[in-house]
């Protein structure tokens, strides 16, 4: 009896978080045919709300030491308690951003709110996965929730057809994830990442069959955990699942997998495969190429939020990939501090797109295209100012976070010997600056022949909004805080 409270102490917060789901949906089962179901799913948002802020604090209570469970299946320590703060701590904002989005559109389905909890216990177990097997079916449980998030809106032809591209696209992921696993099982007989860690350091290349298989393996999955990440030539999912989801799912899907694949990317190619180095760094720097230039270039053709944002992602998912290839403590550092600025302007950018909701002849819709910004800094100064803010900081402008996020990427790149990616990279950037300021242009400059009446701001948006304002802003005053954070969970994943 105390082995097995000893097994599932670690894993509080996911069973804390998988019974409150099962709890809600007992409970919306039981409610759902009174009259009141609009009430009903407002107090499952608030439920939400609540279970997410209780798992934080069992997760930030809970001592911190490393153990692998469930015969290795799950592995937990100090890495893994870090990631978790912050992915539950973003759930948490993100579903103070899109309460009152889904009063507004009408998503009157209880379901809407378990579902997103049966995905946040997926991405945690990500997280914290330590063998091949496991990590396909927590990959599986993700996508099964994000196939039904994608195609939630059952009235819109786009959202049907964002949640069948997703799914025919990620069903072939999965199968090379795993034919992969399958492959490197055959080989070596292990799926654990702790004992392929130990079978593969100091291993002598040879030109064997085995090798060949093994690489074919490693390939495989790299391929599908690219997928997972929207990272080009593999993204082609990405545009069209944004658009035709509902905007507070094309929030999420913007915010919250991106840290989970990137530690999970971590743990197999930095400890399992390290030695593989000379392999998977090409695929990852040719990745990194193709995302930054396909992201870039494709941003400027878009009319429409979501799908300029989806591209806008796949050019960030390249600097993830850069910062994460070199192989180093400086190299997870770099990348956690890159993809933590990230989160907080997603955070903000959706903040701006949800609140920007407009009033016409007796209806009121949200915002679809960059054309809707026209003269946004009439309307709202205070959102124009705040958007313009943002915008530059995703474009890397000097003094704001989003700049220092990239010279570390940059830096990093250049002290490995990657000259000509950093110069590419460079000059992407200068090309990217172009459509952001495009927007700032469309807020301050464009006139509308007819004045829309904007909606008042939620107070909840209003204050994510200012938080990711005040971190992007106010980040340059002390640099290190942040530094000093990302520097702690790099130490964490390497002992």
């Amino acid at each position: 009896m105390c082995y097995i409270l000893y097994e599932l102490h670690p894993l509080i917060p996911d069973i804390f978080i998988a019974s409150s789901a099962c709890f809600l949906l007992i409970y919306g089962v039981f409610f759902s045919l009174s009259e009141g179901k609009p009430i009903l799913v407002r107090n499952l948002g608030f439920l939400t709300l609540q279970v997410s802020l209780m798992s934080f604090f069992l997760s930030f209570y809970q001592p911190s030491y490393s153990i692998t469970i469930w015969k290795n299946l799950i592995i937990s320590d100090y890495f893994t308690q870090d990631i978790k703060y912050i992915i539950i701590l973003f759930f948490v904002f993100w579903v103070c951003l899109t309460f009152f989005y889904n009063i507004f559109e009408k998503i009157n389905s209880f379901e809407y709110w378990i579902l997103m909890l049966l995905s946040l216990l997926a991405i945690i177990l990500i997280t914290q996965a330590n063998d091949l097997l496991f990590i396909y079916l927590v990959i599986e449980l993700q996508s099964l929730v994000f196939y039904i998030l994608a195609s939630f809106k059952r009235t819109s032809e786009f959202s049907t057809e964002a949640g069948l591209k997703y799914f025919v696209l990620g069903a072939f992921s999965s199968a090379l994830l795993l034919f992969g696993i399958s492959l490197i099982y055959s080989l070596t007989g292990l799926t654990n990442l702790s004992d392929l860690a130990k079978l593969f350091t100091g291993i002598i290349l040879e030109e064997s069959l085995i090798t060949v298989g093994i690489f074919s393996g490693l390939v495989l999955i790299l391929v599908a955990l690219l997928f997972k990440l929207s990272a080009a030539p593999f993204h082609m999912w990405s545009p069209d699942v944004y658009e035709g989801s509902p905007t507070s799912v094309t929030a999420f899907f913007s915010i919250m997998p991106k840290l989970p694949v990137l530690s999970l990317f971590y743990r197999f190619l930095l400890f399992s495969f390290h030695d593989f180095i000379n392999i998977w760094y090409i695929i990852i720097l040719l990745s990194v190429f193709l995302s930054i230039l396909i992201g870039t270039l494709s941003a400027f053709s878009q009319r429409k939020w979501k799908r300029f944002f989806a591209y806008s992602s796949i050019t960030h998912v390249g600097f993830f990939l850069l910062a994460m290839s070199l192989g180093d403590r400086e190299s997870i550092s770099n990348s956690l501090f890159y993809i933590l600025i990230y989160l907080i302007t997603m955070l903000g950018t959706f903040s701006i797109v949800l609140s920007l909701r407009f009033f016409n002849y007796n209806y009121h819709h949200q915002t679809r295209y960059l054309k809707d910004a026209n003269s946004l800094a009439k309307i709202n100064p205070t959102i124009a100012i705040i958007f313009s803010m943002v915008l530059f900081s995703m474009a890397g402008v000097p003094p704001l976070a989003g700049f220092f996020a990239k010279l570390f990427v940059l830096l990093s790149a250049l002290q490995s010997g990657a000259v000509g990616i950093a110069i590419f990279i460079v000059l992407m950037s200068c090309v990217a600056c172009f459509y952001y300021i495009q927007i700032i242009k469309t807020m301050y400059f464009n006139t509308n022949i007819k004045w829309a009446i904007l909606y008042p701001v939620e107070k909840f948006n209003a204050l994510i909004l200012s938080i990711s304002f005040i971190c992007l802003f106010l980040l340059f005053f002390d640099i290190e805080f942040l530094s000093i954070i990302t520097h702690w969970i790099s130490l964490a994943f390497l002992n």
